[in-house]
Formats: structure tokens, sequence, C-alpha cells
């Protein structure tokens, strides 16, 4: 693999600062590459910092380039998508790296695995251009990539099986507000909606939210979906 395969543009953006939201691409297909790149590049606000063409290089080039998203193939040579996201999500220098999984079917068994390891969602490959872009503005935000019925499915399939791991802890640690937020969340309502619905603040209800993540030490708010449905506080679609 030449050095093409992956690039980095030595410049230093922040989105949080300039407004600009730094992107790495990491995919083993470079027409699939090409493509998203061309999109991107064409948008006003979007700056592609690299490429990668597997699981191994992207780690490389995220932590060269620390950007705002990772959008990241689900499954690839070298290093899988879902253990290039847990290295990313394990690393404190790589804290405000967001993870978005690629994949080819919404109803992947990976891709519940890829939250579980720290992604904060995930998108078709086939999803339409004005998506993509509404989807990485949303992971900019800070918030999770979970807003599409096939997401909430696909939580909704996977958590239904057997866990492969305890019940995590920390629901005690949750007040009553708190894990109410929480299963609200969970079910895919924003802010606002869960504003509306416990009849107080789109602030109160951030508020909330913030503290439920802190205590469940949770890297963002797919990590608190992920968690109330493998702590039972939200039942699965189709669980007993």
């Amino acid at each position: 693999m030449t050095h093409d395969a992956m690039t980095h543009d030595a410049r230093t953006h922040d989105a949080r600062t300039d407004g600009v939201i730094r992107v790495a691409l990491v995919d083993d297909q470079a027409l699939m590459r090409a493509g998203f790149r061309a999109l991107l590049d064409a948008e006003d606000g979007i700056e592609v910092v690299g490429e990668a063409a597997d699981g191994a290089q992207g780690l490389e080039l995220v932590r060269a380039e620390v950007p705002d998203i990772a959008l990241i193939d689900v499954q690839m040579p070298v290093m899988t998508g879902i253990e290039a996201t847990r290295r990313i999500a394990e690393d404190p220098a790589l804290a405000a790296v967001r993870v978005v999984i690629l994949t080819n079917y919404g109803h992947d068994a990976y891709v519940f695995d890829a939250l579980r390891a720290g992604a904060s969602g995930f998108l078709l490959k086939d999803t339409e251009p004005a998506d993509l872009l509404q989807a990485i503005d949303v992971v900019a935000r800070g918030e999770a990539l979970l807003s599409p019925s096939v997401t909430r499915t696909l939580i909704g399939e996977f958590v239904s099986r057997p866990p492969d791991r305890a019940t995590p802890p920390g629901l005690e640690s949750l007040t009553r507000r708190e894990r109410e937020v929480t299963a609200l969340a969970a079910r895919g309502l924003t802010n606002e909606e869960i504003a509306a619905h416990m009849v107080i603040s789109p602030y109160t209800a951030k508020t909330h939210i913030s503290r439920a993540m802190t205590k469940l030490a949770a890297r963002d708010r797919a990590q608190l979906v992920v968690f109330a449905y493998e702590s039972g506080l939200v039942a699965a679609r189709g669980a007993s």
C-alpha cells in the first residue's frame, strides 16, 4: 500500500472554533472513499483530513489528525471497523472524536457491536447525499445518530438476544428523572421531544441527559441508549 492510501492535511482546524467539521474516511473500497470525498469536499464547512484503506491505517490517521468525525467501514482487512472504533473510544487523547460506522446492510449484526464499542451511530453506504451531510452535522453537535427507524429496529433486534456480558452496573446511581429521560432517549426522542413528554424545558431535559451520561461514564448519547437496553431500563422490541 502506498502512502497515497492514507493522506493527511497539515492544518489543524477545530469545528468548535471555526465552524469547520473535520472528517476522516476509512473504507477499504477506493471507489467508495472517492465518492464520499467528492461529496464532502464540495460542502462548505466540511474538510476531509485524510483517507485510510483499512482499520489499522484508519486508527493511525485518526491519531494523527484527531478529526471531529471518523466515517469507518464496519468490515475491513487488517483491523475491523469495530476494533478500530474500540481503540479510538478507549484513547483519552481521542475523546472528542465521534465514530460513524458505514455498512451495506440495515441489519448488520456487527453494527450493534460497534455501538457497544463506542460508535456514535451508523449510516448505510447507499444513503442519500443530503442525509449523509445532515448526519455529519448531527454527530458533530455531539448528538447520537439514532433517529432513523432502522437504527432503533437494529438495536431492539440485537439487544433482545442473550447478552455476551453481564448487565452493566450503574442503573441504581440514576435518579428517577434521569432514568426517565434515559429511557425516552433510548426510544429515539430528541431533547425537545423529551421535554414535551415530561413537561419540562429542553434545557432541563439536556441537563438530565448530561448527568446520566456522566454517572454512567457514557461517551455520548449513543452509549446512553446502549446502556438503557442492556440494563433492561428499556425492553427491546419483541422481547418478553
